[in-house]
């Protein structure tokens, strides 16, 4: 199979780096106003939410004013029935606030109604909130509930009391839920009449007020966001609705009924019109990216020559007169100069850089400590030696907990704390050691199993008592010691020993250090 040239090296490469930006760059684009447009429809669907609320609360606090003044001209007005009616009449019709006003004596008897025809004038009233009134005698909004005409509503009421504070009944005002109401008239349509829509609920996620009045009435179980609006929290987040489609909602309490307001609109809808905006950047783009694709080639063709020249001789960096032939190549420009420096550079450092290299394959990438592959090429050099140590092998309690709770990010972060804090910990003779997972090694040289049971417990101390990042309780380990020689014992069964004694330390509760019991003979 022919190989590609220099020249065409060059090309293929320049040309898949500018795909690959250029792809990266409608990715980032993308996901940046992907990203923008759900926060900034969350943040505005909050705020919308909070408004709402407000103006709820701010109508119940008007209306309560409105039936507290009223009830002061009830006591001017005496038993005159004609003058009650006319309260009422006023009340209901001055304002949106009320479908029906009525008041009400302390037997629960209705001496005056408006409209009229609601029928209830002179008979005594069953309902929730008026029995509610009747009972505990204070200003109330009731909870939805089905009135005695078979209507879903909301009552508000204001007791009557005379100068001697005698109780003499209440006036209160009904909001019809499924009818034409204020909270019709204060929650409206959304401003993104098709795509979104505003909904309040009760204490109970009972839905007092939807664009779609079938929904009235109806309890919602399950859902996150009312869930968090009745327990009076404010916020927005993403949720999937009760047929399936993705939302971003804004929720507000309304604090003085334990109402809540919720602002959804879908992401469908939040994101529309983005595909389209990307592609005509891809249009105006893609005539850039065709002058870049023949620039590059043509400017291939100009340095080819003594890059073709270099890359030949880097081909040959075992011929014996190599540096000769580098150093005749004429370079003339400052890209190819400083190649062939870094070439004639890299030979005379080349057994510097291969030292290097091994040392990297015996460290682990991720805590920087000695791999599984440098902990056994030290315990074999020790056993050629004879050299007396002990081990200590811990292992991170309910490390997984940690990766499944926090995730693997902060596993590392965990790894990598717990090595610095060993590393701290330990002598300059000590080896410390990765050998897998969450699970590490310190060899301590001609050093007993006493000593290395303290050393192994004052660790166990400072990784118990140290706060480990983004992780909010604390992390602990449990330790294993052995030592070597260990009888007719190999360094491999000491090891295992020394996981055994890890492993019985797990058993007997964790965050703690136990010492092999294995007999040495």
């Amino acid at each position: 199979m022919r190989k590609l040239n220099l020249r065409q090296l060059i090309l293929l490469l320049s040309v898949s780096t500018a795909v690959l930006i250029l792809a990266n760059t409608f990715y980032t684009s993308h996901k940046t106003q992907r990203d923008l447009l759900i926060a900034q429809t969350l943040e505005a669907n909050q705020a919308y939410a909070s408004k709402m609320a407000n103006s709820i609360e701010d109508f119940l606090s008007a209306a309560q004013q409105q039936l507290a003044f009223a009830a002061q001209d009830v006591l001017l007005a005496g038993n005159n029935l004609e003058k009650l009616g006319h309260i009422a009449n006023r009340l209901n019709e001055q304002t949106d606030s009320f479908n029906s006003v009525f008041i009400v004596d302390t037997s629960g008897v209705v001496i005056a109604a408006s409209p009229e025809a609601v029928g209830l004038f002179g008979k005594v009233v069953m309902s929730e909130g008026a029995e509610q009134a009747l009972r505990e005698r204070i200003p109330l909004v009731s909870k939805p509930y089905v009135s005695v005409t078979g209507r879903l509503l909301v009552f508000i009421s204001q007791p009557i009391i005379d100068a001697q504070d005698n109780y003499l009944g209440f006036i209160g005002g009904s909001i019809y839920l499924h009818e034409k109401s204020i909270l019709y008239s204060l929650l409206g349509r959304h401003y993104h009449a098709n795509d979104a829509y505003i909904y309040a609920v009760d204490s109970g996620g009972r839905i007092i007020y939807h664009q779609d009045a079938e929904r009235i009435g109806e309890v919602i179980v399950g859902n996150p966001v009312i869930e968090k609006v009745v327990k009076q929290q404010t916020g927005s987040q993403y949720l999937l609705n009760s047929h399936g489609i993705e939302m971003l909602a804004g929720y507000a309490p309304v604090p003085s009924t334990n109402w809540g307001v919720v602002t959804q609109r879908s992401l469908e809808a939040t994101l529309s019109g983005m595909d389209q905006q990307m592609l005509a950047v891809a249009k105006y783009s893609f005539p850039f990216f065709i002058f870049i694709v023949w620039l590059v080639w043509l400017v291939s063709r100009w340095i080819s020559k003594p890059l073709w020249q270099l890359a030949r001789s880097a081909e040959e960096l075992d011929e014996p007169d190599i540096n000769t032939q580098i150093s005749s190549i004429s370079v003339w420009y400052f890209e190819a100069s400083q190649l062939k420096r870094a070439m004639l550079r890299g030979l005379a450092g080349l057994n510097k850089k291969m030292g290097k290299l091994n040392l990297e394959n015996i460290t682990d990438p991720l805590t920087g400590l000695i791999n599984r592959r440098g902990m056994q090429i030290a315990l074999d050099e020790w056993e050629r030696q004879e050299q007396p140590f002990s081990v200590i092998v811990a292992d991170i309690d309910h490390f997984k907990r940690i990766n499944d709770e926090f995730g693997h990010d902060v596993g590392d972060r965990v790894l990598q704390t717990l090595a610095q804090h060993m590393q701290a910990a330990s002598r300059p003779d000590d080896l410390v050691c990765r050998s897998g997972g969450e699970e590490f090694v310190i060899l301590l040289p001609q050093t007993e199993t006493a000593v290395a049971h303290r050393v192994a417990e004052r660790l166990r101390k400072r990784i118990a008592e140290s706060i480990c990042p983004n992780v909010n309780r604390p992390v602990t380990l449990s330790l294993g010691v052995a030592s070597w020689p260990c009888g007719s014992a190999s360094i491999a069964q000491v090891l295992k020993n020394a996981d055994i004694a890890l492993y019985a330390a797990k058993d007997a509760g964790r965050n703690q250090v136990q010492a092999s019991q294995t007999a040495c003979e």
